[in-house]
């Protein structure tokens, strides 16, 4: 018999396939229902418009009564997004995550936070800093990193 976090994932994995979010692609591991590979189309009107950023979410056995773990395989130059994939999002913090959480929430949460980065709560204090004193240059670089490392 399945344990409540397989049922809850495959669900979770049906919900998505069965109404797919706009620019964004899901797919279990084939050998492990627990780990899935994400891939983010860049949003438009961003930075990041023109890459596809890969992301894998692993899902612990006490999930969904604990957040998966997420983790951009992309490099990406963004303030919520540290050199090793971390991403700092407050939903996905242990004190803030609540079991009723859909992962196409967290997925599209983690859309939104690519399109409007939130410089308040920083991984990286220095591309923070860069994003809200010289946008235009923050901008630049994450384009570049964008045609480097997610094309």
């Amino acid at each position: 018999m399945a344990s409540t976090s397989t049922r809850r994932i495959q669900k979770e994995l049906s919900d998505l396939m069965n109404s797919p979010l706009p620019g964004i692609q899901v797919q279990p591991d084939e050998d492990n229902l627990q780990i899935w590979r994400i891939i983010i189309n860049g949003p438009s009107n961003t930075p990041y418009h023109k890459g596809k950023f890969q992301l894998t979410a692993d899902f612990s056995k006490e999930y969904p009564f604990k957040p998966p773990t997420l983790l951009f395989k992309t490099k990406m130059y963004h303030p919520n997004v540290d050199s090793d994939g971390n991403l700092c999002i407050g939903l996905l913090k242990t004190e803030n995550w609540k079991p009723a959480t859909k992962m196409s929430g967290v997925i599209q949460a983690i859309y939104d936070l690519i399109e409007n980065p939130n410089p308040d709560d920083p991984l990286v204090s220095s591309i923070a800093e860069q994003y809200t004193s010289d946008k235009k240059g923050f901008e630049k670089k994450a384009a570049e990193y964008t045609s480097k490392y997610a094309t």
